[in-house]
């Protein structure tokens, strides 16, 4: 039976950040995952954790300057101090928090000239990365992003993305699948998990409704199958909820939308 994780930076809108701990555990998740936990002290959060329950399974590195439109500083070669400082505050979060894995943003790459100097950057740094969270028990994932979402992001599809695991070498680097940026960007999903799957890489999956990223029984992807298949591929991961709720803002709010998961809580 598929195991999902409530994505607390997309789902429950309608609430403060840290009140939608309870709200998540009250619909009956177990676990939670979120983009950034930086703008709070991590034993605020980890309150929220253990008075509701809660494991925490995921959370991404800082990403730079989010405002401005940086996503990610791993490609980028002159942001070397920024990005060592970045994976070093994520892993004392995640020992704080007792997460195992922390998804570290690739960049933007610039829409014109030569890639090689950001190809040979991000190999390089994933490699550091890697070996620093090695120490700490943490497993670090990379994430195939689609580039209607996010134009110019550097990692676009799960073959390029297993391009980086080779190079860089490290056992404890892997691939946080998200199927909504997989289907727009190459679709054929099913037969993605099958070949991926069985090679131990895949450390996270994600999921959200094509193409408007809302709940996932909304748009063109038969979740249901999939699910059965994760199943019979022995998938015992998490499946983050990262999508919009369509229904955050009537009556019942992010709960009302939740009907689709509820047979596997």
């Amino acid at each position: 039976m598929p195991r999902f994780a409530a994505n607390l930076s997309l789902l429950y809108p309608e609430l403060d950040f840290l009140a939608r701990f309870e709200a998540a555990a009250k619909d009956g998740f177990k676990a939670v995952e979120f983009l950034f936990p930086y703008a709070f002290a991590s034993h605020e959060i980890a309150a929220r954790l253990t008075g509701n329950g809660l494991q925490q399974v995921l959370f991404n590195a800082p990403p730079g300057d989010w405002d401005v439109g940086e996503r990610g500083l791993a490609c980028l070669p002159d942001r070397d101090a920024q990005f060592r400082a970045g994976v070093d505050a994520a892993l004392d979060y995640a020992a704080a928090l007792n997460c195992p894995r922390v998804h570290v943003m690739a960049g933007l790459r610039p829409a014109h000239g030569a890639h090689e100097m950001h190809d040979a950057t991000y190999i390089s740094r994933m490699r550091w990365a890697a070996a620093q969270a090695a120490q700490r028990g943490v497993d670090l994932m990379i994430e195939p992003i689609n580039t209607r979402d996010m134009p110019l992001y550097y990692l676009n599809r799960q073959e390029q993305a297993h391009a980086v695991l080779d190079a860089v070498d490290a056992p404890n680097l892997k691939v946080q699948m998200d199927l909504y940026h997989c289907q727009i960007v190459e679709g054929d999903l099913a037969m993605k998990l099958r070949r991926y799957l069985p090679t131990g890489r895949i450390g996270h999956i994600q999921i959200a409704g094509v193409p408007e990223r809302h709940e996932p029984d909304r748009g063109e992807v038969n979740y249901p199958y999939l699910f059965a298949l994760l199943d019979e591929l022995g998938y015992s991961g998490w499946i983050g909820c990262e999508y919009r709720p369509a229904r955050s803002q009537q009556a019942g709010g992010t709960s009302a939308g939740l009907g689709w998961v509820k047979p596997y809580l």
